[in-house]
């Protein structure tokens, strides 16, 4: 039965040569040129691969690999892609797709994607905002100590969300101000978690990241440690690498 491929990612020729890395079911990571672009593959061993974060921690780490050895510019492709020959990637891929290939390396070239997930407590949240705010503590107490309509119930508690959330886009903003003007491009992903109040991935110089990251660090400080800030500085760039 003849290999089916299963592929990583996308460089502009001559992009990276065979890697010294072994990649999913520990196949050998080599390099296989389609005119002006070179793809990452192994050979499949699977019919289907599952999410798993080993398989998924696999795939990045070839990636990064490439991106250590210097080919910087690269489209990451999803996870699981396995192809049956490269005429069908020829087909399908590099042929109805080149130009839009080209000016995806072109807008990615001397960049890099940065990451920044912002997440907070809720409760202690709240508990500043009813010390900071005696109008929002007089209708919580209000909850407590008398007899109140449905309502007044309702209508009390949609306040006390709403300060919240308004609270949350400040903190959210705060991090916007500092970290957009030092980007290129910056893409908002929904929060993973109840507790997350920022996810978002910046497009930056590759030589500015110290400067992003001292920027990341003095907002943070300004919050003593009221949030749980996760950075990530090197990461393939997948929010900025989508075919339209």
């Amino acid at each position: 039965m003849a290999d089916r491929y299963y592929l990583y990612g996308i460089f502009p020729a001559p992009g990276p040569a065979d890697l010294p890395l072994d990649g999913l079911d520990a196949q050998t990571v080599q390099a296989q040129h389609l005119g002006d672009f070179t793809f990452l593959y192994s050979v499949a061993c699977q019919k289907r691969y599952l999410s798993s974060r080993k398989n998924l921690l696999g795939h990045e780490k070839v990636l990064e690999a490439a991106m250590e050895q210097g080919h910087r510019t690269l489209l990451p492709l999803q996870f699981g892609l396995i192809v049956d020959s490269w005429e069908q990637v020829q087909d399908d891929l590099v042929d109805p797709h080149s130009e839009d290939l080209a000016q995806l390396f072109k807008r990615l070239d001397g960049c890099r994607e940065v990451s920044i997930k912002v997440q907070w407590e809720p409760s202690t949240e709240l508990e500043m905002m009813m010390a900071e705010d005696a109008t929002l503590r007089a209708q919580r107490d209000q909850l407590e100590g008398t007899q109140l309509g449905m309502e007044q119930v309702i209508f009390i508690g949609q306040q006390i969300e709403a300060a919240m959330e308004a609270r949350k886009q400040g903190i959210a903003d705060q991090f916007r101000q500092a970290l957009t003007p030092l980007a290129k491009d910056v893409l908002e992903n929904a929060p993973q978690t109840d507790v997350m109040i920022y996810n978002a991935a910046f497009l930056i110089p590759w030589e500015s990241e110290a400067e992003f990251s001292q920027a990341v660090d003095a907002v943070d400080a300004s919050f003593s440690d009221r949030l749980r800030i996760r950075y990530n500085n090197f990461t393939a760039p997948y929010n900025f690498a989508q075919l339209n």
